[in-house]
């Protein structure tokens, strides 16, 4: 069936407009109450969120549609996505429910969802639950004296620090290190600068002062040039920046370059390597990691295998191919070994052991290979437009024999927008950008036409 409400990472939208309404937020808590609630045990769920001002709103629906259901709720308040997976498995929820849009102004929010095992449902298990949105519930309803009960347990992220906090190795200290982190105001604001200090590192916080609307607002991985002011600033060795969910990060080194996703599951993947940890023939990435990154790990003998674009689609690559590292160009670092999904703070403790451990500056440890110019650009289309025309089959095929073996062509359709996005890289960036613009030009001619 076609989808309606969830898309690649959940629902998401813009908060009090359809789908993130209260009224489907509590529908969804008793749709997706109703598909868990399986055996005589007491079933539970576990809700965190972020920041965001709509946070209160979507957290109480959500928690009238579960206890509806007969499922008691425990409210973590403010916590990393990571924390959310880590918890439903350690608290043994049946369901772990994450409220917040990640890396999007606070205008937007959304419902992330995991099952028991702490990983986030299928596409078939988000289809059951957009069927029975779709139908009247009222006989799922629990009956009243089997209705749920929901408490508020904060003090449970210091698990989650704790959590982190152990997959550095243990013969590694941050003593030493100044550690400029920016929170994005977002839902890691308490634990991350907590975790780094406790640590051992000299924490240096912005980010960290959230009032619901400043929630990745000039901040955090989508705005690193707030982080590479203060990293100069404070003369620190390293930058963090997380997101909105915490679920992403990118490094600042000591001058400022900003390293992104792909640099740093490199430095990971070689280190891991070297201690025998690494598992599989190499990592998994989507299709719009960098050339050069696959090419950096052929040197190394290591493989780089790709995904649609999504970290879901890693994560399901990796269980079903036996894989420990994976992510996102973006910063989404997926290591199955500690977690489920995405952790930016531990994917950042990785970056922080091999720079004690190799004694070296950040821009040393964390420049791995120069990357493959790379251009992408949008051509906004009629919804549904297919690239299945004998006019652009033909100029994508033509781009395909020009770049060869020294370069890689990607178009796809955009998930969430009536775009078509077009991405070329190579070695000579005068021809990538002219394969790219001519191949928009293509493209808008036949949309033009039809």
């Amino acid at each position: 069936m076609k989808r309606k409400y969830f898309g690649t990472d959940g629902i998401r939208g813009q908060s009090n407009l359809f789908p993130m309404t209260p009224d489907l937020a509590m529908r969804v808590g008793v749709a997706v109450g109703t598909i868990f609630r399986n055996g005589a045990h007491r079933h539970r769920v576990v809700i965190g969120k972020d920041t965001r001002l709509s946070g209160y709103m979507l957290e109480n629906a959500l928690v009238a549609g579960f206890t509806a259901a007969g499922l008691d709720v425990f409210l973590l308040g403010p916590i990393p996505t990571p924390g959310v997976a880590m918890l439903t498995r350690s608290l043994r929820a049946d369901i772990g429910v994450m409220i917040s849009a990640s890396h999007n102004p606070f205008e937007d929010n959304g419902i992330k969802l995991f099952g028991p095992d702490g990983y986030k449902l299928s596409d078939e298990m988000e289809g059951q639950i957009e069927e029975l949105l779709e139908k009247d519930m009222t006989a799922q309803l629990a009956k009243s004296q089997e209705i749920g009960r929901a408490k508020r347990v904060e003090g449970d992220i210091y698990r989650y620090i704790e959590h982190a906090k152990r997959t550095l190795p243990r013969d590694v200290t941050l003593q030493g290190l100044r550690v400029a982190i920016d929170c994005a105001n977002g839902a890691a604001y308490k634990v991350a600068p907590l975790a780094l200090w406790e640590l051992g590192a000299d924490v240096v916080t912005i980010g960290n002062e959230p009032n619901g609307i400043n929630i990745n607002l000039d901040c955090g991985s989508t705005h690193p040039e707030t982080l590479q002011k203060k990293v100069h600033e404070v003369r620190a060795d390293i930058g963090i920046a997380l997101d909105g969910d915490a679920d992403r990060v990118l490094i600042v080194d000591e001058h400022g370059k900003i390293v992104d996703g792909d640099q740093l599951m490199a430095v990971i993947a070689d280190s891991w390597a070297a201690e025998g940890m690494l598992n599989g023939d190499g990592i998994v990435a989507t299709v719009m990691s960098n050339l050069g990154l696959e090419r950096y790990l052929q040197g190394r003998s290591l493989n780089l295998h790709r995904t649609k674009v999504g970290d879901r689609y890693v994560v399901e690559h990796m269980r079903q191919h036996g894989f420990n590292v994976g992510g996102e160009q973006s910063g989404h670092i997926v290591l199955s070994d500690f977690g489920t999904t995405g952790d930016g703070l531990v994917a950042a403790l990785q970056i922080l052991a091999c720079v004690k451990r190799q004694g070296k500056s950040v821009s040393e440890v964390c420049h791995r290979f120069d990357p493959v110019p790379q251009v992408l650009k949008n051509v906004r289309v009629s919804s549904g437009m297919s690239l299945d025309n004998v006019t652009v089959r033909q100029a994508i095929a033509d781009a395909e024999a020009e770049l060869a073996k020294n370069g890689r062509l990607l178009i796809r359709p955009s998930g969430t927008e009536p775009l078509i996005r077009v991405m070329a890289e190579g070695d000579d960036r005068q021809q990538v950008e002219r394969i790219v613009d001519e191949l928009i030009s293509v493209i808008s001619a036949v949309r033009n036409v039809a």
